[in-house]
């Protein structure tokens, strides 16, 4: 259909633009949502693989998604359950260190001469005078207040945080239930002459996508009981439940989480272990620490990694470094997670579709 009246011409272009300004407005308004159907999604993804081998042991489906979600929530119970009772020792601690020592010594003074002590080489009036600031502040309503939003705000975080885990596990069961009726549904959109082709090609992503995921949460949770074993029974360090879990979580993130859960770790064995430990002194557990988490690196990215996953998928090294700086960019640490499964997509689209139709020109 032409339009030849200017009018009409932009009439409809302005509309069109309005119309893609609400769409925009509407998905950056949905965000959140989104980010929340997409984990849930590719969680759903990861487990397909271990419901589809309990299927093939002769296990019906229903029954086989009842025994993977009791798994999965059985672990992730258990990590809960063994990091409450450390969180709460730990505010307890800080609590009273704080209430004991850090105020009365603000109030008496001993704290600016124990600093002095300690810190000699630093001029005692500049320590004085930094000092006398942090007493001025203290005694100034707006800190009490601005103490208070902190607090406020980040209890809306955590309960934000909390609702969020449970909005992606139920969206989890709803995609793990349906997902085979979900894929028929969407192979249906698609016109019949390309849907074999289309179905080939989004079953070999799915098979990939779950592969990636079962094999970096099989990486994390070697990481997560090593770290643990290590920490408790050689190491004796405070808090190891809390660290392994660290590094648990710090595995789910490719590329860098392991190196950076690792360095958490260790500065965290300086800071709160004593040195009454297996080692004698803080700076030798340290250093112990240290020096096993790069041979623990080391391990993970020359021996599990190339095995766990060997059959997950297949991009050369330099993709998934641009992949993950993108998807870190993006959508934080969700776009981390899902960046090397959504270019392993790319790539296997490219490499079924693209160049098959440029070899036909």
């Amino acid at each position: 259909m032409k339009i030849q009246n200017p009018f009409r011409l932009g009439l409809l272009a302005g509309l069109g633009v309005l119309l893609a300004i609400t769409i925009g407005n509407s998905v950056a308004t949905l965000a959140t949502i989104l980010t929340y159907i997409g984990a849930a999604i590719f969680l759903a993804l990861g487990l397909d693989p271990f419901v589809t081998w309990l299927e093939k042991k002769g296990m019906k489906r229903p029954v086989a998604i009842l025994i993977a979600l009791v798994a999965v929530l059985g672990i992730v119970a258990g990590l809960i359950l063994a990091l409450i009772p450390v969180i709460v020792e730990q505010v307890a601690n800080l609590t009273e260190q704080i209430t004991n020592n850090i105020v009365p010594g603000i109030q008496d003074g001993s704290l600016i001469e124990g600093i002095q002590n300690s810190l000699s080489f630093l001029d005692p009036q500049t320590l004085e005078t930094i000092f006398a600031q942090v007493q001025t502040a203290i005694a100034d309503p707006a800190f009490l207040t601005s103490i208070r939003d902190g607090v406020v705000g980040a209890g809306v975080g955590v309960a934000n945080g909390v609702f969020g885990v449970i909005i992606v596990t139920i969206l989890m069961i709803y995609f793990v239930a349906s997902l085979s009726s979900l894929k028929r549904g969407v192979y249906r959109l698609v016109p019949a002459s390309r849907r074999e082709s289309f179905i080939d090609i989004a079953e070999q992503i799915s098979v990939s996508v779950g592969r990636y995921v079962m094999g970096q949460a099989s990486l994390a949770l070697v990481n997560g009981v090593v770290s643990f074993l290590m920490l408790q029974f050689l190491f004796q360090v405070q808090y190891a439940a809390l660290l392994a879990f660290i590094a648990f979580l710090g595995s789910l993130i490719p590329l860098v989480g392991t190196l950076s859960a690792s360095v958490v770790i260790t500065l965290s064995v300086l800071a709160f272990n004593a040195g009454d430990t297996f080692f004698a002194t803080p700076i030798p557990l340290f250093a112990a620490v240290g020096v096993w988490y790069l041979v623990y690196m080391q391990i993970e990215a020359y021996v599990l990694n190339p095995r766990i996953m060997a059959h997950a998928v297949q991009v050369p090294g330099v993709v998934v470094v641009i992949a993950a700086l993108a998807g870190g960019t993006l959508l934080g640490i969700l776009g981390a997670l899902i960046a090397i499964p959504v270019a392993a997509a790319v790539q296997l689209i490219i490499k079924e579709v693209v160049i098959p139709r440029q070899n036909e020109l």
